[in-house]
């Protein structure tokens, strides 16, 4: 097992290390994770919207949707830097570890490798919330 810095233990360590493992390394990278992270972080975004205001509009619902996952997008290179993924993430000699392409794209796959550790989308939205809920808190109450 193996605990990330945010309170995480990762039953299938493998996970982890593809998470951690940009395209320009290795043809098993994390590519398909990034992705599935992105979709875990826009459901936690919208089940935090819907829980405090089910009665939300679904053109407010998009709007706040939109601009909740924007901050996400700029703030990811933020939150990655602070778990220091530039520091683990590996990457091919010719490719910048601190880039916000690859800092982004692992901070987004560790959640990715997280919905698959648990079987759980939710599971890893909750880990992607203690992090980045603070900033989501303070959106929302616009």
């Amino acid at each position: 097992m193996n605990t990330f810095p945010f309170r995480y233990t990762f039953q299938d360590v493998e996970l982890l290390r593809r998470a951690l493992t940009h395209a320009s390394y290795s043809g098993e990278n994390n590519r398909a994770l990034t992705i599935l992270g992105e979709k875990v972080i826009d459901g936690s975004i919208s089940l935090q919207l819907l829980s405090k205001n089910i009665d939300m509009s679904p053109k407010n619902l998009n709007r706040v949707i939109v601009d909740l996952s924007s901050n996400v997008v700029s703030s990811c290179v933020a939150d990655g830097g602070r778990l220091g993924l530039q520091k683990i993430i590996r990457v091919s000699w010719k490719t910048n570890s601190s880039a916000p392409a690859v800092v982004c794209g692992a901070f987004r796959a560790v959640f990715g490798a997280i919905a698959i550790d648990k079987s759980s989308l939710d599971s890893a939205g909750k880990v992607f919330l203690t992090i980045h809920g603070k900033g989501m808190e303070k959106a929302m109450a616009m």
